[in-house]
């Protein structure tokens, strides 16, 4: 059964670079960028029935920006790619991958609110200004920090691969506690401490860099009209809508890894499997935020 997990496993990874090479993404990428724009319409209309103080008005407005986030974290985004990456290459709780994918959306929502309240009340920036910052710079900067992530996670797992490869062999009358001369499994704590508050952290940074465009349209709206209070509430909305595709993209990753290495489980392959498969996760991540980041430029 195991085998068949993986082998099923494998397949679906295949298929999603299939997706990628032979640019199918791209219609997928039009639909979403399609869905955006209507969105944006979506919620003009919602702010001004807000205005007018029509009932349920906010309530509408905040499904929209919902719907918005959906929409954004099914493009080209940067949250997916990390997230995605990352439990991919890492052996991370689907909770705990989970819980950063929610975490990192929040932070890209508070980025935009940072962003707009400094740049409407302290530097006196228009609409047109912020968006062009959030773009020209903030997006190149952090599908470049995704890359360096991606070179990282190619590091680690070299030096785990290398640490492999320079370990003394043991014979069984030696003390477990030492490496023996066939591998066994990597230690729980140690995974834990692996994919610990630093790996969170660094994350978490690396999608909050760069604001949702969506979020500073809304965000300087609502302060223009005197309600950006409603202007944050729906930057929450957007962000959990956001949340809700990274969750799965995690969930998805985690399920692969874990399929993926099934047949593996107590073997020798195993040690090297998964720094292997952190090298080549890590290398794709770099691959493919480098060429985002080239795009934005």
């Amino acid at each position: 059964m195991s085998r068949l997990i993986a082998a099923l496993s494998l397949a679906v990874i295949a298929g999603l670079a299939l997706l990628y090479w032979s640019g199918a993404d791209r219609v997928l990428e039009a639909w979403a960028l399609d869905g955006q724009r209507d969105a944006q319409g979506a919620m003009a209309r919602g702010l001004r029935a807000l205005q007018a103080g029509e009932p349920a008005a906010l309530a509408g407005f905040l499904a929209v920006c919902f719907g918005y986030g959906v929409f954004h974290a099914v493009g080209p985004g940067h949250g997916k790619l990390l997230i995605g990456g990352y439990g991919a290459a890492r052996s991370v709780g689907a909770l705990r991958l989970s819980a950063v994918a929610v975490v990192s959306s929040l932070a890209q929502g508070a980025t935009a609110v940072a962003l707009v309240g400094a740049g409407l009340w302290l530097w006196q920036l228009g609409r047109a200004q912020m968006t062009d910052l959030a773009d020209r710079w903030l997006a190149p900067l952090s599908f470049g920090a995704i890359a360096l992530i991606g070179l990282w996670l190619v590091a680690r797992g070299a030096r785990a691969l290398w640490r492999l490869r320079a370990a003394p062999a043991h014979t069984h009358d030696h003390d477990h506690d030492h490496a023996c001369g066939h591998a066994h499994g990597p230690d729980p704590a140690a995974l834990a401490r692996a994919t610990g508050w630093r790996d969170i952290a660094v994350l978490v940074g690396a999608v909050a860099i760069r604001p949702c465009t969506g979020a500073l349209f809304v965000l300087i709206l609502t302060a223009q009209m005197g309600i950006f209070a409603v202007g944050v509430a729906g930057t929450l909305a957007m962000a959990m809508g956001t949340a809700a595709v990274t969750v799965a993209v995690a969930l998805a990753a985690v399920t692969l890894r874990r399929g993926a290495l099934a047949g593996l489980s107590d073997s020798a392959v195993l040690a090297r499997a998964q720094p292997a498969l952190e090298i080549a996760v890590g290398a794709l991540v770099a691959v493919l935020a480098t060429e985002l980041a080239l795009a934005a430029l």
